[in-house]
């Protein structure tokens, strides 16, 4: 009798904690292919041609091994 007391206990104090843990449930919908973030710092350095030309370089690098 004392075991299924103290199991009920537990079991009641376990769903305590539990519900302390609890969040609210928020969706966010945003619209497709429009980028909200901060702007990105890579974008004008993509923009000049050396840079272009040095991610080709690598990219050609990387793959003629395989």
């Amino acid at each position: 009798m004392k075991a299924s007391r103290s199991i009920l206990a537990a079991c009641a104090a376990s769903l305590v904690v539990l519900a302390g843990c609890h969040e609210p449930v928020s969706v966010t919908v945003y619209e497709p292919g429009v980028y909200k973030g901060a702007a990105d710092p890579l974008l004008k350095m993509h923009a000049s041609a050396e840079h272009k030309e040095t991610l080709k370089e690598r990219f050609a690098t990387g793959q003629a091994d395989r």
